[in-house]
């Protein structure tokens, strides 16, 4: 089953059901350094990302490092 939900800016359909199943939806290694999750305008600790759930019309953002300048 798929969700309609905003990720960074983007509305898009996801069957991710968690914080980390999006991620690994996104490509981002969850062991990766420097990223950071916030649901709805509060971050999500690393620790909590594979507990979170994610719910149809969520607002998700993901920040990780970029190299260049």
């Amino acid at each position: 089953m798929t969700q309609a939900l905003t990720i960074n800016g983007e509305n898009r359909e996801t069957a991710a059901e968690t914080v980390a199943d999006l991620l690994k939806e996104e490509n981002v290694p969850l062991e990766a350094k420097g990223v950071a999750v916030a649901l709805n305008g509060s971050v999500v600790r690393r620790a909590d990302w594979s507990a979170t759930p994610l719910h149809a019309g969520d607002s998700i953002e993901i920040v990780k490092p970029f190299s260049g300048g």
